[in-house]
């Protein structure tokens, strides 16, 4: 997301007082101005990116990953997603994660989107992939992470969707996207 786009409303900062630095995230509570002349503070998490892999294999199923996901307390189906290492190019990562997190490698790769996942709070972006030629393989998640690989049919995938089973924004935009396909044989650009 690297367009220039007009700054209409723009918050100009004042100062910004680190608050949290961890491992994935850091947060801030920066003081602006606003446009009207008052001043506010805004609450930020800063985020280095992630990406999310839409993978379909020649059976017309999805590749999707069950993990457990502690801020909700329960386990959630999801796409193959990760977040980018410092200075990491968008696609060597997407093409890291499904392979780490399924096991599959692919032919060809290419960016369906790149979205802001709560640009209220959060600077995170996560760059959307499509897979394409898979090749299975063999699994090798992080060692803190613990996955079930799982190959769902569309079917499948919107009944996980009524039932909460998939809730995350990057997975149900991906099922849309694949629902596209369907009907129109081609992916979204």
């Amino acid at each position: 997301m690297t367009r220039s786009i007009p700054k209409k409303f723009e918050e100009i900062t004042i100062s910004t007082q680190p608050v949290f630095q961890g491992k994935i995230i850091s947060l801030q509570v920066d003081t602006v101005k606003l446009p009207g002349g008052g001043e506010a503070t805004r609450e930020i998490v800063k985020h280095p990116g992630a990406v999310a892999v839409l993978a379909l294999t020649p059976e017309d199923k999805i590749l999707m990953v069950e993990q457990y996901r502690k801020p909700l307390e329960r386990s959630q189906v999801e796409i193959p997603a990760g977040k980018l290492d410092a200075g990491e190019d968008p696609l060597a990562a997407a093409r890291r994660e499904l392979q780490e997190e399924t096991g599959y490698r692919c032919g060809k790769m290419r960016l369906l989107s790149s979205f802001y996942t709560s640009p209220g709070f959060a600077d995170e972006i996560i760059h959307l992939y499509a897979a394409e030629e898979l090749i299975p393989g063999t699994a090798q998640p992080d060692e803190d992470e613990f996955l079930n690989v799982e190959e769902l049919t569309f079917d499948e995938a919107q009944e996980y969707i009524r039932d909460g089973r998939i809730s995350d924004a990057k997975t149900i935009m991906a099922v849309y996207a694949w629902q596209i396909y369907r009907l129109t044989g081609s992916l979204p650009e």
